[in-house]
């Protein structure tokens, strides 16, 4: 470890020690304030007196197709302001008018069209952005920019006022911005970075007010200035947004059932609001939140070890989100998953199911579908001094499920109370190029039932950062350490050092105390990196990072492994400007390694990747991967460590010109083990059709299909000893994503999202493992026709390991046939700024067969004549209003 940090500080001197780059000179624009008259009515028109009375400001250049030279259409903007608003008009001139782009479509969706924002870095902190963008139709655009542009939120919706209009000479868009919806230091005189954007879709063309270079190591400490605002105050904030819902459930009745007469109705209400307590941080909260307007997860099947990770939806935890991320690790994939503060735990499905075992007989059982979220508040924003600070609390209800036995009624608790609590906060100095913060989270359990004691009381973590990067951004140093403590009852404690991230009860993992009346649990990790990322053609960067084998974030976060120590380099290669028949190029390599803290490797690996976009705005990106074998501390689900195969790992997409009406896309991937028997092909087609200006239809079918020649099935037991069984699998998977958009005017959308989805697996060659560090065949004894026997009546496999006649133990048969149709149909009214009104129909068909047959033609037949249809119909209104 220390030969690994001496590494990187010479890596950090030396490149230290290179000819410093220059930052583009910064341009100062200045706004006006309106005097002796009224103010502009926002008509798209830009003829108010008050507009006729400053200069236009402009002076774009070209940043795409092609860099730092003039764009091929002028733009002018003026700026004026007032004491409660600022008002920006921009006139974009277009030789072409009636090629201009106009899209309509939903809030944000606007990237396919021609397009104006505004970029203000009011907290004057170089780091962050409150960016207002509408496309020629006039639907608008908002988020918020933080940590210099590498983190976006467009989840932001600000209540603004924006027209636009295309008259003969291009396009206008006035804008009425609210200070109530920013934030700055309440000084006399304001200074704020500023940046305007322009796009022109049919040339692709980027055109900017500021230059900021392609390469560019960050983008808010980029903006020019702009001056001239003084003299306004932070208005008190208090905005409030009653709604309330009905909600109609229709599903198959069930005979006999008290809990399933096949309709349910409810009616609910709720508050959400956001009041300003002081002029940079802001308090939101919900109470009684409902999300039904809020799309499905997509269907899957998980066989692995690890929980399947799912993306945020509900807005109240994907508003302001950036603030509270701390994320484990640099890079993607799976662990770019990987946190401290996962928000999907708030509102989770209970933990715990009436066990018979534990006394709950019942004939029929009614659980809740999550634990509801009582109420939630937030508070959040970036004082004057730098400090970003972000605290939320959420306190989930107290669950019980009803039980009906023999038509006595009861309840039983299946979710305690609990209490989520997260801070964070971080400074920067140094004009933002450093940084430091912390972060602490804890999960409290209010437990007073015995058979709930296998949840964890209490868990904590927290973590610090330190990033700084020098020589105009264009280098970096990073480092983080972050850790964990639980409490809880024995049999909680022994739940998660049993657990996928752990498996303390590996018998060869001597390193690992796994104790079975422990109540206390700590663990640590973190992460240290540095590298080049802009200003310049290459790119580096080396880091590594280690988690102890008892670090627990999953009560509040989420973790795959613990106990691993892992490296890696990575070196990129950017083209950004056009040569050749390519606008630009990336290549990637890199390579890592993979250790537990018994020094056993888990992986040996790297992978070469690129991809390029033609002059015809065609591309593509490729790569290949090669993984060395190793061993897995997850492949026997708790047994001994388990070697594992090397292998080779291919992809490829590639798409079509965006500008089009049409647009293609096509992805595929082979995986190939080195054992010649596992493998697994993928592929995807897109289509993305304009089919006119507010009508916009997507499908993307994908297939899958799989050898995998060790899945895990089952762990038998057999005179107190332990059988590890596998099987080869061979997985299909079809189905295909969806989508319809309609925006007849930027306030009304109708968004629908459909997913018909079938997997199956059938498994056979059953096995299994007699010596696990062994190498491909020499692993696993495969079960001879004299072992094994299938009970088809019983649909279980025998096993007479001795061939006695007896049978040994036994096990279900694993294969699935999953058939699944999700969808969701929405209408979403804006009927006045911030307050909607939502039609929303969802319908979930389901089925499951214990038979692994991949029949396409009469799997989606019987799919879609399943009778076991779930319907559920929702109206819910909302009212914006502020005090």
């Amino acid at each position: 470890m220390k030969g690994f940090v001496f590494n990187i500080l010479l890596i950090g001197l030396f490149f230290g020690g290179l000819q410093a780059n220059t930052m583009p000179p910064k341009k100062v624009c200045y706004a006006y304030r309106i005097t002796g008259g009224s103010t502009p009515r926002i008509d798209g028109k830009l003829t108010d007196l008050c507009w006729q009375k400053v200069p236009y400001q402009d002076t774009f250049v070209q940043i795409n197709p092609f860099e730092n030279i003039p764009p091929t259409e002028k733009t002018h903007f003026k700026i004026l302001y007032d004491n409660k608003n600022l008002y920006v008009g921009i006139m974009a001139y277009d030789s072409e008018p009636a090629k201009i782009e106009r899209r309509l479509s939903r809030r944000d969706d606007v990237e396919k069209s021609d397009m104006l924002a505004v970029g203000l870095d009011s907290y004057f902190d170089h780091r962050t952005a409150f960016v207002f963008g509408v496309n020629a139709a006039g639907v608008k655009y908002d988020m918020i920019i933080s940590e210099d542009g590498d983190r976006e939120d467009n989840s932001w919706d600000p209540v603004w006022e924006v027209k636009t209009q295309v008259n003969d000479s291009g396009w206008v868009a006035e804008m009425r911005i609210p200070f109530s919806q920013i934030r700055f230091a309440n000084k006399t005189q304001q200074t704020w970075g500023f940046q305007v954007l322009r796009q022109i879709f049919r040339k692709q063309e980027e055109d900017m007010w500021q230059y900021i270079p392609k390469d560019a190591a960050g983008l808010v400490s980029y903006f020019g200035l702009l001056k001239g605002i003084q003299g306004i105050k932070m208005p008190m904030r208090v905005e409030l947004l009653p709604y309330t819902v009905s909600k109609l459930h229709t599903y198959p009745a069930e005979e006999g059932n008290p809990f399933a007469s096949g309709r349910d109705f409810k009616l609910n209400a709720g508050l959400d609001g956001k009041i300003g307590l002081t002029s940079d941080l802001t308090a939101d909260f919900t109470v009684n939140p409902d999300f039904g307007q809020v799309e499905a997860d997509p269907s899957q099947v998980n066989l692995s070890a690890y929980e399947t990770f799912f993306e945020e939806k509900r807005p109240f935890f994907i508003e302001g989100k950036n603030i509270f991320q701390f994320p484990l690790a640099m890079g993607d994939g799976d662990m770019a998953q990987e946190k401290i503060f996962y928000s999907r735990r708030i509102g989770r499905s209970p933990h715990y199911y009436p066990d018979s075992d534990d006394g709950f007989e019942a004939d029929y059982i009614d659980m809740p579908e999550q634990a509801r979220i009582l109420g939630a508040a937030k508070i959040s924003g970036k004082t004057q001094k730098g400090w970003s600070i972000g605290i939320l609390n959420a306190l989930t209800n107290r669950e019980y499920a009803k039980l009906d036995n023999q038509g006595k009624r009861s309840k039983v608790e299946v979710e305690p109370l609990t209490n989520y609590f997260v801070s964070r906060l971080q400074k920067d100095f140094n004009q933002g190029n450093t940084s430091v913060g912390g972060i602490f989270t804890s999960t409290n359990r209010n437990i007073d039932k015995d058979y709930l004691n296998f949840l964890v009381r209490s868990a904590y973590s927290g973590g610090l950062d330190f990033r700084h990067q020098w020589d105009n951004k264009t280098y970096f140093f990073s480092a983080k350490v972050f850790g964990s403590f639980l409490q809880g009852d024995a049999p909680a404690l022994r739940r998660v050092q049993e657990s996928s991230a752990h498996y303390f009860q590996r018998p060869d993992a001597g390193y690992l105390h796994y104790d079975t009346t422990r109540t206390s649990l700590t663990g640590n990790g973190g992460t240290i990196n540095i590298g080049r990322v802009g200003n310049g053609r290459w790119r580096f960067a080396v880091g590594g990072l280690w988690r102890s084998p008892g670090l627990e974030l999953n009560d509040l976060g989420f973790l795959r492994n613990a106990d691993q120590i892992m490296s890696y380099i990575w070196v990129g290669y950017r083209i950004n400007n056009p040569v050749g028949i390519f606008k630009r190029v990336s290549l990637n390599t890199n390579v890592w390694n993979v250790r537990n803290y018994g020094g056993d490797n888990l992986g040996t690996g790297g992978n070469i990747n690129g991809g390029a976009t033609f002059m015809n705005y065609w591309g593509f990106y490729m790569g290949i991967n090669r993984q060395q074998k190793g061993f897995s501390n997850a492949l026997l689900r708790g047994g001994p460590l388990a070697r594992t195969t090397g292998n080779w790992n291919l992809w490829f997409h590639g798409f079509t010109d965006q500008r089009k009406n049409n647009q293609l896309g096509f992805s595929g991937n082979v995986h190939l083990d080195d054992d010649r028997i596992s493998k697994s092909y993928n592929i995807s087609l897109g289509w993305s059709s304009k089919l006119n200006n507010c009508l916009n239809l997507s499908i993307r079918p994908f297939y899958n299909r799989s050898v995998e020649n060790l899945q895990y099935v089952t762990t038998a037991s057999v005179n107190g000893r332990d059988r590890y069984i596998f099987g080869r699998i061979l997985r299909h998977t079809f189905g295909s994503v969806i989508r319809l958009n309609y925006s007849p005017t930027p306030v009304l959308s109708v968004q629908y999202y459909g997913q018909p989805f079938i997997a199956t697996g059938q498994y056979n060659h059953f096995k299994r493992i007699t010596n696990p560090r062994a190498y491909g065949s020499g692993r696993y004894a495969e079960f001879s026709p004299g072992q094994i026997k299938y009970d088809n009546e019983n649909e279980i496999y025998e096993i007479d390991e001795n061939r006695d006649g007896k049978t040994d133990y036994e096990f279900d048969i694993p294969d699935f046939n999953v058939k699944e149709f999700r969808s969701n149909f929405v209408v979403r009214w804006e009927y006045r700024p911030g307050s909607t009104l939502f039609l929303v129909w969802t319908q979930n068909r389901f089925g499951y067969e214990s038979n692994g047959r991949f029949r396409l033609a009469d799997d989606f037949k019987n799919l879609f004549s399943q009778t076991d249809i779930d319907n559920v119909f929702l109206i819910k209104l909302n009212y914006w209003f502020s005090m």
